[in-house]
């Protein structure tokens, strides 16, 4: 998976964060996950880092407020957002085009996972229908329904699996679930669940 910031933005984007006001830490994390859709999540050890590197170099300043660090721009940081505007516009551009590109990776993940139950069910009842016309007279119909009912169990754990490590591992990466995708999936997965009931009534 491609990295949101290209080497160096992000010491230019925070800048640009606190150009728009006063953060503490916590804050300032918070605004990158917001400004990405929830694809980038900083952690503490990437972000504070910067942040000293910036009030090093006379950039940024900070404030002790209770148990909180406050982070401010000052009139030299403040000139160079000014002076790079340009490359804060390319910066915006590329983090929209990785957060559709990220998007897109989980949502073909999820795609496939239920296409693949799709034809997992659909095999399966297509073998049950096979089944029938040549029941012998001592073969029991309630068995055979169990055994598919396992195959379709073992196919909707399958799913489930799948899924939750392409999505777990996203989340660990430092991503964070969009709510549309996350709407896309439930609808999704509802919309199989009707099909099913409506193909068990026949």
């Amino acid at each position: 998976m491609a990295p949101v910031f290209s080497h160096g933005d992000l010491r230019l984007y925070l800048l640009n964060l606190l150009d728009e006001g006063p953060r503490h830490g916590y804050d300032i994390m918070q605004a990158l996950s917001d400004r990405t859709g929830g694809t980038y999540t900083p952690s503490a050890g990437t972000v504070y880092p910067r942040l000293a590197k910036l009030e090093e170099e006379g950039l940024v300043s900070k404030t002790v407020d209770g148990r909180k660090t406050v982070y401010a721009i000052t009139e030299a940081g403040r000139a160079e957002v000014e002076a790079r505007s340009g490359e804060l516009e390319d910066i915006e551009d590329g983090l929209a085009d990785s957060v559709r590109l990220i998007a897109d990776e989980v949502r073909g993940s999820v795609r496939e996972a239920m296409k693949s139950l799709r034809a997992d069910l659909a095999s399966a009842t297509r073998q049950e229908r096979a089944d029938a016309p040549r029941e012998e007279p001592g073969d029991d119909p309630r068995v055979r329904s169990r055994e598919q009912l396992h195959r379709a169990d073992a196919a909707v754990n399958d799913f489930r699996v799948r899924v939750r490590s392409d999505l777990r591992t996203f989340v660990s990466q430092g991503g964070q679930l969009a709510d549309t995708m996350v709407d896309e999936l439930v609808g999704d997965l509802d919309r199989i669940a009707r099909d099913v009931t409506r193909a068990l009534r026949g």
